[in-house]
């Protein structure tokens, strides 16, 4: 599905973890490209702007050719020097036109989460492509993708989900599933405790009534908080996908409320994608994105 996908790399397992989740999302003909950012401050260094620039170059090529390695994969090797680990992926991502960021969740959550690090937020924050996020421990214990779950609830954003989801399944010889969570609006309770349990079974038959009338798809919905009932849901999948908001001319990941709430708590990986994808995909023009200063190794 995805032709061409950037891996951000560390020192940390999560590197480890985010190159396992690419394997499986990366298409048959697809290209992998394992990245380092490293932060472009000299004063880090007691040498010369030089020096240090040197020895963070050394480190970079000595990290990625290990991380390939260990990888057993075939990718090209990539690192770039930025004031943070977020920018410097995205502009890598921009520069490679990569249609995928992956990256690891923090070793400080439960394993077998997608929890949230500063670094994974940063990369999260207006990435300019799809991003996914690898659980913590995950290279550990790889889960083949037989069951892709979506997150539905009938917009531009869930339908492209679903699209994308369609042609992971071909991919991976998956089964699709989709979950709408049902919600009432505050307003609904003004004026003191209304009857609505009749309301809201009526809301979530005819939710799983759509998602069932999308063909393929396994239907479930739930009333209750999103991001808790999604959470939920994703234990029952290998793979949960998410569509974001995307503003601007070049549609960057925007991330909600829900989507964050589910890269702290998502008991599977998950992909969240862009509004970019979809523009991409009808073929609608898109601003030229800048290219950032560099390096590319060869294999």
């Amino acid at each position: 599905m995805f032709k061409s996908v950037l891996i951000g790399m560390d020192r940390r397992l999560g590197g480890r973890d985010a190159v396992a989740l690419a394997k499986q999302l990366v298409a048959r003909d697809g290209q992998l490209t394992l990245a380092h950012v490293y932060p472009g401050d000299a004063r880090l260094s007691r040498g010369s702007p030089l020096e240090y620039e040197r020895m963070e170059r050394n480190r970079a090529v000595e990290l990625l050719t290990e991380a390939r390695e260990h990888a057993g994969v075939s990718a090209e090797l990539r690192y770039a020097e930025s004031p943070s680990v977020g920018r410097g992926l995205h502009e890598l991502a921009e520069s490679s036109g990569a249609d995928l960021l992956v990256v690891g969740s923090s070793e400080r959550g439960l394993v077998g989460r997608v929890l949230l690090g500063d670094d994974t937020r940063a990369a999260l924050n207006g990435a300019p492509c799809a991003v996914a996020i690898a659980p913590a421990g995950y290279s550990q214990r790889p889960v083949a993708i037989h069951r892709i779950g979506i997150a539905y609830n009938g917009t531009a954003e869930s339908q492209y989900a679903v699209s994308v989801a369609r042609a992971l399944a071909q991919q991976c010889g998956a089964e699709l599933s989709a979950c709408e969570v049902i919600t009432l609006p505050v307003y609904a309770f003004v004026g003191g405790p209304a009857p609505i349990d009749g309301v809201v079974e009526d809301m979530v038959v005819d939710a799983r009534n759509r998602i069932a009338a999308l063909g393929g798809v396994e239907p479930h919905a739930v009333y209750g908080l999103t991001g808790e009932e999604l959470a939920a849901y994703s234990a029952s999948v290998d793979l949960l996908i998410v569509g974001s908001r995307g503003y601007g001319p070049v549609g960057r990941l925007v991330h909600g409320s829900t989507s964050e709430q589910l890269a702290r708590t998502a008991r599977c990986p998950l992909l969240v994608l862009t509004r970019a994808g979809r523009v991409a995909e009808k073929g609608e023009p898109e601003e030229e994105a800048g290219c950032p200063l560099d390096m590319t190794l060869t294999s």
